[in-house]
């Protein structure tokens, strides 16, 4: 493990571990994977869950670049 990268798979923000595991969810029924709202994700192959993994980096830089988007240059 580098050097400095010590936070691991948790949120940086606290309050935010919520709205994460929610969105997660979110994106899993998305791509329509099935049984995991009970929390066991261990059915689903390494594969699947890597895409819901893609799949919210991606739409949280779509966010990000709709805020940037959205701001005023001075």
């Amino acid at each position: 493990m580098a050097r400095g990268s010590s936070t691991g798979n948790r949120a940086l923000v606290r309050e935010a571990a919520k709205a994460l595991d929610e969105f997660k969810y979110e994106i899993a029924h998305e791509l329509g994977l099935q049984g995991v709202d009970n929390g066991y994700w261990g059915e689903i192959p390494a594969r699947q869950c890597g895409a819901v993994g893609g799949h919210m980096v991606r739409k949280m830089i779509e966010m990000a670049e709709q805020n940037l988007a959205g701001r005023t240059t001075r």
